[in-house]
């Protein structure tokens, strides 16, 4: 059931590039703030800036809700990355700035799993970060930080971005942007992944980004530049539910993207009637099938009411 943009609505005002966007069961609705740390919108629709209060500078792409409350932050920094915490009063400290003796490069994405573990991306080792746009530079990574220490278990992907895990933690999946594909990886007890496997891969106008399972085990995917939500069934189908693109821009997009030459105007610049260079997605509301969606280039979140309700994250219960 394809949807309308005369569907949408949009919460929050003055956001500053809410990539990542969260959601609680009391109603809260977090997303990450690029001055250094999260925006909280209450229920009843004010909004509360949690920025870091120290001389740490860090620049939240991805972000996670912990069972005390606190935030975990990619940093995106223009040459360094890393994972932080940020508390409640604003109080910033590094959980992971290097892995296997190297300074992790601008990380994008950090997710918490049932045992506490943290599974880190980066999307590309290239400097800058636009070098790792084509469809050859498969170098992104995940990192997973357990009570082992951190190391890298899974290389060489095209542009590593959202990780979920399915319902039973058997299968941890990941957006392969610039490699325009969904993939998964069979994860072992001990964290180890293996047996790669893709499991879409999607045609022109579509870099895959964020990502969120419904009850049904759809997994909903974000693209950027053409705003697309796309939902992929169980059995591989997909349906696109939502769009929000400029044809002539995509054309121009495809033609950068072929000849291995996108840059920063095509992905900074996007030609839209109401959204705004889409990233991410959670499921909220008492029902959770009312769907928010994090952006590069908006200062707000677009909403819409789902066809099927989402599937609860681990931090649905964590008080605001």
């Amino acid at each position: 059931m394809a949807l309308s943009l005369d569907d949408l609505t949009f919460l929050g005002r003055g956001l500053k590039r809410p990539e990542c966007v969260l959601c609680t069961s009391e109603g809260s609705v977090f997303a990450a703030d690029w001055e250094g740390g999260v925006t909280r919108i209450a229920p009843h629709g004010a909004q509360m800036r949690i920025l870091a209060k120290n001389d740490d500078w860090v620049r939240p792409n991805g972000i996670a809700l912990r069972r005390d409350g606190s935030f975990l932050l990619a940093h995106l920094g223009d040459e360094s990355g890393g994972v932080f915490r940020l508390d409640r009063d604003g109080a910033l400290r590094p959980v992971l700035t290097e892995v296997e003796g190297v300074p992790l490069p601008p990380s994008n994405f950090v997710l918490e799993d049932a045992q506490g573990r943290l599974w880190i991306t980066v999307s590309t080792r290239l400097r800058p970060r636009i070098l790792g746009c084509r469809a050859d530079a498969a170098d992104g990574f995940i990192v997973l930080l357990d009570d082992r220490g951190a190391r890298i278990v899974a290389d060489g992907l095209g542009y590593a971005n959202e990780v979920q895990f399915d319902a039973e933690g058997r299968y941890l999946y990941v957006n392969e942007t610039f490699g325009r594909r969904l993939a998964r990886f069979r994860v072992a007890p001990d964290g180890a992944l293996s047996d790669y496997e893709v499991v879409a891969e999607f045609g022109a106008g579509t870099f895959p980004d964020g990502l969120a399972f419904d009850t049904e085990g759809a997994i909903w995917v974000v693209s950027i530049v053409s705003n697309r939500v796309i939902r992929v069934r169980p059995d591989g189908r997909q349906e696109v539910m939502l769009e929000d693109s400029d044809p002539a821009h995509l054309d121009r997009v495809e033609t950068a993207y072929a000849a291995g030459e996108l840059a920063r105007r095509h992905l900074d610049r996007i030609e839209s009637r109401r959204l705004r260079n889409i990233s991410s997605l959670a499921f909220g509301g008492p029902d959770l099938r009312t769907v928010y969606l994090g952006c590069l280039l908006g200062d707000s979140l677009a909403c819409f009411r789902a066809p099927v309700a989402g599937r609860p994250p681990l931090h649905w219960e964590v008080a605001a």
